[in-house]
């Protein structure tokens, strides 16, 4: 017998959400602007860091085009055949330009080592000045987005991918430094290897974190064990089995399980009381508090006609 189902959970309002699109959009057009320079700058100076880190831009200029899509689309009302609406697109974004990173550096780590082994003659000043406009248009774009990075996994991929074209940015100035007082051109790769080390464990991490979600993992913070023992202890609850929990969005974990419960709570009226006790039991007592949640109470013998049972 199954009751109720709690849906309380909250979203951005929708102009919240017009604001980290607007943000958004005006990060892309100023990356793609500084891919532009960087990739004029690359041609001119035959640097391998500032190509490496135009690829990178314009892999990140991508990331935030479809980051743009994403937020256009995941705050569209839910329907009866998306019932989650587009909440996921985030993760789907996420996970795309986490591949997209992790592409670009590899490229970057494979290439970086062969100019090492033959150096290019490299234009140091020019090269340092293609490096400080990349580092101003990505401050830019970074203080554009530092307000709402936190929001979803979509605006936290795109600030991270901005900031690792900053650091980029970076490493080519210094590059261009150290040829310029030293001579040395293999600083230009070491400077492309830099780039390549900053990229590959970011991507990985994102890669990891939207896989988790895609998979259905508990999650993170979320002891189901514990969630189970504490589900226990509730008055005449006797057992409580195909207990899930996942993820389905920044913000919007959910929970669901079998709950056995005394055969007495179904004739004296006490099924809505122990729901309530559940709910408020995942909702309150947990480091990751879970709004949505959807507990079937039956009986033993009911739970022993099921077919299927997953602790």
């Amino acid at each position: 017998m199954g009751f109720g189902h709690s849906h309380s959970h909250t979203e951005d309002t929708a102009a919240e959400n017009a604001g980290h699109r607007r943000r958004l959009i005006i990060a892309c057009g100023i990356t793609f602007s500084v891919v532009a320079a960087q990739a004029t700058g690359a041609w001119v100076t035959g640097s391998l860091a500032l190509l490496t880190d135009a690829v990178h831009s314009m892999v990140d200029g991508i990331g935030l085009l479809v980051a743009v899509i994403a937020a256009s689309l995941m705050f569209r009302a839910a329907t009866a055949q998306r019932t989650w609406g587009y909440r996921r697109v985030e993760i789907l974004a996420g996970l795309l330009q986490a591949a997209l990173l992790l592409g670009i550096g590899t490229y970057a780590a494979v290439e970086g080592i062969q100019r090492l082994a033959e150096p290019h003659e490299i234009l140091y000043v020019q090269l340092l000045v293609f490096g400080a406009l990349g580092l101003i248009g990505n401050l830019i774009s970074l203080t554009v987005l530092s307000s709402g990075r936190k929001a979803n996994f979509n605006m936290r991929a795109a600030f991270l991918e901005v900031l690792a074209d900053a650091l980029g940015s970076v490493g080519v100035m210094t590059a261009a430094v150290v040829i310029w007082f030293t001579g040395w051109q293999q600083a230009d790769s070491v400077a492309a290897l830099v780039i390549a080390a900053i990229i590959i464990p970011r991507a990985a991490l994102l890669l990891r974190e939207t896989g988790r979600i895609l998979l259905e993992f508990a999650p993170r913070g979320l002891d189901l064990d514990e969630v189970r023992r504490h589900m226990l202890q509730i008055e005449h609850v006797r057992e409580v089995h195909d207990l899930h929990a996942s993820t389905v969005a920044t913000g919007l974990p959910v929970i669901s399980a079998h709950v056995v419960v005394d055969e007495s709570c179904f004739h004296d009226g006490c099924a809505p009381e122990k729901l309530a006790e559940l709910r408020a039991c995942v909702a309150e007592h947990f480091d990751v508090a879970v709004e949505h949640s959807t507990f079937q109470l039956e009986t033993a013998h009911h739970a022993a006609g099921e077919s299927h049972v997953h602790q």
